[in-house]
């Protein structure tokens, strides 16, 4: 098959990724690029829209014969932006992940595949990101053995939306400890994200770094 993989960063954590998933697919006898600009995309069988920011027209969808995003939430639950942080946030550790087909609404294709990603309480960002990573390339790769067999389903159930997360919600609460504030801890970015906290007219930056086993 004739499959592209489109992330509309060049810089984008999930590049990494996707190279392994080009790699399997390469080794699968399909046919397989890795594209990262809009103006690049071409008519094929399958494209992958994975850890994209923005929504493509449908000029880009329509010559396809499927467009492929994977999403951190059991959808129609939990549409948006950052579903897996919110969910850890909220204090989950099971994170359903839903492969559906893309369509000009956000999130609102119908779906072919869920599943869980199940972490353990102590993962740090780069660690649950990995996680979910290695989970959204099993469930592609299943799409393209399964091709053909798998049925969409309609999306059923109350819809929700995630918004883009901002700077003010890095903020932490210094009345509250560390213990109960931790999951805002494990979804935090001490580069482009860093949290804070403010006190006596100053704002004070801190990072988290697991001690290597």
């Amino acid at each position: 098959m004739n499959i592209i993989i489109y992330t509309d960063s060049v810089n984008s954590w999930f590049v990494p990724y996707g190279n392994k998933l080009k790699k399997a697919l390469l080794e699968q006898g399909h046919s397989v690029k890795y594209v990262y600009k809009s103006q690049e995309l071409y008519p094929c069988d399958i494209m992958f829209l994975l850890s994209c920011t923005k929504l493509l027209s449908r000029k880009y969808l329509q010559p396809n014969k499927n467009n492929i995003v994977v999403h951190a939430s059991d959808l129609p639950h939990g549409k948006g932006f950052s579903p897996m942080q919110w969910q850890i946030l909220e204090g989950k550790n099971q994170i359903p992940i839903t492969l559906f087909e893309a369509v000009e609404g956000v999130d609102s294709g119908p779906f072919y595949l869920k599943d869980m990603i199940e972490f353990e309480g102590h993962e740090l960002l780069n660690e649950l990101r990995e996680k979910m990573a290695l989970k959204i390339i099993q469930m592609c790769l299943r799409f393209v053995n399964e091709y053909g067999k798998l049925r969409s389903q309609p999306q059923i159930g109350e819809s929700s939306l995630y918004k883009k997360r901002m700077t003010q919600d890095d903020q932490l609460d210094i009345s509250k400890s560390i213990a109960s504030q931790f999951n805002h801890f494990r979804i935090a970015h001490n580069e482009n994200h860093p949290l804070y906290f403010k006190y006596l007219g100053h704002k004070y930056y801190l990072k988290i770094i697991k001690e290597s086993n």
